[in-house]
This record gives structure tokens, sequence and C-alpha cells, in this order.
């Protein structure tokens, strides 16, 4: 082997959430990672930016202090229709604002910490051969290991190389993100609905606000840019427009992401044990994609590690992987795809939310549906 080559025990390609958590915890393992990620440190991302609190006892067994972050404390969920119709209840566990540019900063930072080697780079391509991984870089060097853990986002160039079903069909889907200065309560979530699409909002850290909304590209193409798309669509939602109209962007000029697909897809691949968005993304309104994925990760982890230790065979591995990640998270992004279809269509997101404003706990039901419990710690597995 050259000098451009290495091996390790695992590799993990992506370096977002999911990717992160899991480096921080395989290396408190004592599990040898590199972590490939294409990008630097610290980076904004389109995203809700909100947490469910279901994460925070994984975090203390990681030793990742979230409040050394300053988040803010989020307990209710204000959710709107189209016609500005509104409802709000207490999220059954609440959670916490907070940025991605920050978190993933802070995440990146302990996964060095733990001597992580985190490489920035993309891969071109990967081969599994003889019990084992080669990991082709752009750069041209080869890495080689026994595991590889997937955390590549939502859609990458290397889905396309690997053929991932998901891939073959274009997704109408489209996400545009912005921070802004303005007034708005702390504690609160909001999603409200638009003709076509919906969208998050909420403050992070900083006393900012991140407003973040997913429309259908048809109906964002009808205009000229994203001004005139803000004033002539979500601005019709009257909670929109009066946020939208009392808030400054501090960004030069919005983040976007187009082709984000909620199709199914399969959880591990070519012996790639897939992770967060790369499994399976769930909608947005949902809530619940930035702790899925630190839970996919956990889960992830704790396989590769039992693996590692010659406890489960691979076989065992990526079945065991894909049974807790169905029975975690496939009937969540069911619930998802089912509140997607319904609130893409004005009239019935109209109906829904009627109902819900008659029979106001069906709201708190829907959210239990789509979020999971506190997740469980492997405090006492290691020792």
């Amino acid at each position: 082997m050259d000098d451009s080559n290495c091996t390790t025990e695992v590799i993990i390609i992506g370096g977002g959430l999911a990717g992160l958590t899991g480096a921080i915890h395989l290396s408190k393992m004592g599990v040898g990672v590199i972590v490939i990620e294409k990008n630097h440190y610290p980076k904004h991302k389109v995203c809700g930016e909100y947490i469910s609190n279901e994460v925070r006892p994984y975090f203390a067994w990681l030793n990742i202090n979230i409040e050394e972050l300053k988040p803010t404390h989020i307990t209710s969920l204000q959710f709107s229709s189209e016609s500005g119709r509104t409802i709000t209840t207490k999220l059954p566990l609440g959670g916490f604002g907070i940025s991605r540019y920050t978190l993933d900063h802070a995440l990146y930072l302990k996964a060095l910490s733990q001597n992580c080697e985190i490489i920035e780079d993309q891969v071109n391509e990967v081969d599994f051969k003889d019990d084992s991984f080669e990991v082709h870089l752009a750069s041209g060097k080869i890495l080689t290991s026994k595991v590889v853990l997937g955390g590549f986002g939502k859609r990458s160039n290397l889905d396309v190389k690997m053929k991932r079903h998901f891939t073959e069909q274009k997704s109408p889907w489209l996400a545009v993100k912005s921070h802004y200065k303005g007034n708005f309560p702390d504690d609160v979530v909001g999603l409200h609905n638009f003709k076509g699409g919906y969208c998050g909002v909420s403050k992070v850290e900083n006393n900012l606000l991140n407003i973040c909304y997913l429309t259908n590209f048809k109906s964002f193409k009808k205009y000229k840019n994203i001004e005139e798309f803000q004033e002539k669509i979500i601005c019709k939602n009257p909670q929109l427009k009066n946020i939208l109209e009392n808030s400054e962007s501090i960004f030069e000029k919005p983040l976007t992401i187009s082709q984000i697909c909620f199709e199914k897809k399969e959880n591990v691949e070519d012996h790639i044990l897939m992770m967060g968005d790369t499994a399976g993304l769930i909608h947005p309104l949902c809530g619940n994609g930035m702790a899925m994925a630190i839970h996919s990760a956990k889960l992830a982890s704790e396989e590769t590690t039992a693996f590692l230790k010659g406890e489960i065979s691979r076989p065992e591995l990526e079945q065991n992987y894909a049974a807790n990640w169905n029975r975690n998270f496939k009937q969540r992004l069911w619930y998802g795809r089912l509140l997607g279809t319904i609130l893409e269509h004005s009239k019935l997101s109209e109906v829904l939310t009627n109902l819900m404003t008659y029979a106001p706990f069906l709201l708190p039901a829907i959210i239990r549906k789509t979020h999971g419990k506190e997740i469980k710690t492997a405090q006492n597995q290691w020792h």
C-alpha cells in the first residue's frame, strides 16, 4: 500500500449530524474512525434547525453539552393553514433550536478531540470485496476499512454512482432557508402552510430567527425570484406575512436545495449502513429529521461496535441495523408522507386544520406519531 492509501476500522462518508455523531460514538468506544466531508466547517445548511428533546440523554452519554451552545428551549407548536387559521399546542417532549452552523461545528471539534480523522474530500466510489471496503476519493487517495457508514445527505453524486433507485426520478421539492432578525417567541416552533408548501419558523441561538420552507418547484418556477414568490404566494398566509414583513434577513441571499426526495430508500445498500437523510427523509413538517439523524447514528454505531468486537457477523450487522432502523423510523416516515400528501392539497389541508380546531387533541396525537421517545442510552452496555 502506498503513502496515498490508509486503513482504518470505520469510514464515515459525510460529516453532517449523523456522520459526526457516529464518529463521536465510535471513537468513544475506542474504534478508529475516518470521516470524509466535502465542505469546510462551520457551514450553514438548509434545515429547520429544531431538535426534539428525545436526543438529550444520548447527547449526555456522548458528553456533548448542548447548553454550552446557548440553544433556545421550545415547548409549543403553532400550526396554521393557508388561510391563516391557527392552532397552538404543547409539544409532548419539547425541543431546542440550534443552527447547523453552530451544532455541526461543535460536533466536528468534539470528534477531533477524540482523535477522529476528518478529511476534506469527495468520495467518488466505494468498492466492497474480500470482506472489506475500498473508498476512492476525488484526490486520488484510496482508503480501506472494515465498515462504511453513509451519512452523505438527502441526495449526492454517490447516490447516483450507486444507482440508488430514488435517483432515477426527478423530485419536485425545493427548500429555501435564511436567518432573520425579528420578533418571535423563543419557546415556539411555527409550522405555516401556503399554496404548494409549508414553512417552519423558530428561534436559534443568538436571538436569530430561522425561516425555512419547502415548496413544489412547479409553483415556484412561475415567479422571477425568491422575493416575488414570497410576496405573491407565501405572504398569502397572514401568519407568514406578518413574520416576514417584520423580519430582516441577515444572509446575503437565501440558501436553496432542490431535488429533495421523500420516497422510500434502502437503509443498507452495497453493505453500507445508511444513516440520517441518506436512509430516509422525513417531511420537514414533522420537525423530527435532526433527531432521527442523531438516533440513526447511535443504532449504526452500536451494531458496528458489536461487529468489530466479533460478537456478530456482517450479515447480522446489516440485518440488525435494518431491523432497528425500521422499528424506530419506518412508521414515522409513513405518517410524514401521509401528512405531506394531505397538506399538498389546499382543500384537504383546510379540512384537517378545521378538524383540529374542533378536536384539539388531534394535533398532539399527530405529533406523537412522527416523534420518538427519549433515546435510551447505552451506558451499561459497554461496561
